[in-house]
């Protein structure tokens, strides 16, 4: 990430190559278009890749046509109703939970197996917290544990959900308390555990200081009245009114 200015404004998150989001992007006064998710770009999901690779190990696809249940803690909705929640397919559905049940055949995933997953895609770095905060965005029961359910409907938002079903996502995971506020020390945290995780060995490198102000930056634009804190209706409006913010949102298949 540059030394600039430009660097560190506006984005919500930095990029896992180390590259400003606004770089390479659009010209000034283009309008920004929420981009198309390939194939290519879903296997870029931390979570799908190791579902996928879950799937391949256990062997070829059943020939089921509904969702394998086995004797399991938790059994996920039917099948029908899991797609009308998400924007999966049926056989992205069954490929998911075959994964899934494979890789918990309880049914539920804790917060140590996504520390797991985290720490095997950036192993340079220190995915402890980062895997805590999405975690917990993950865990809608705030109950320790995230079902199938909620692990692919959450998964159907952040790859093929609408902007405004993004940022909402996206504010879930700044707002760690879950009081309906971001503030700067929830924001500071969340962005930290970013750069600890992958930002520190991006080329070129991040410097220490640059959590900090990407949040003064954030801040600075969302914070209309200046009280110290955003809610989610200026979190939405501020970032749908700005190009770099909503660029930046295509990033988060790189941390997720």
């Amino acid at each position: 990430m540059q030394t600039d200015e430009k660097a560190v404004d506006g984005g919500l998150l930095p990029d896992a190559n180390g590259k400003d989001p606004n770089q390479g992007g659009q010209t000034d006064g283009s309008k920004w278009q929420k981009p198309r998710l390939s194939r290519k770009s879903l296997m870029k999901c931390c979570l799908v890749k190791w579902i996928i690779a879950s799937t391949t190990q256990q062997g070829p696809d059943s020939c089921d046509s509904d969702l394998e249940l086995s004797m399991v803690r938790h059994q996920p909705e039917g099948l029908e109703q899991l797609q009308a929640q998400t924007q999966f397919t049926r056989k992205e559905l069954q490929s998911l939970y075959r994964g899934f049940k494979n890789e918990c055949p309880s049914g539920l995933v804790d917060e140590e197996t996504f520390k797991t997953i985290y720490s095997q895609f950036f192993p340079q770095g220190d995915a402890t917290t980062y895997a805590h905060f999405l975690f917990n965005a993950f865990d809608m029961d705030r109950n320790g544990s995230i079902r199938f359910e909620d692990f692919v409907i959450g998964l159907s938002v952040l790859l093929r959900g609408s902007v405004t079903e993004k940022l909402r996502w996206a504010f879930n995971l700044y707002d760690i308390n879950k009081d309906g506020y971001i503030t700067k020390e929830e924001m500071l945290a969340i962005m930290t555990s970013i750069y600890d995780m992958m930002g520190r060995y991006t080329l070129p490198s991040v410097r220490d200081d640059s959590p900090f102000e990407h949040v003064e930056k954030f801040f600075q634009k969302m914070d209309r009245n200046r009280d110290g804190v955003v809610t989610i209706d200026e979190f939405i409006e501020t970032c749908q009114k700005d190009e770099n913010i909503m660029a930046s949102m295509q990033l988060f298949e790189n941390v997720i």
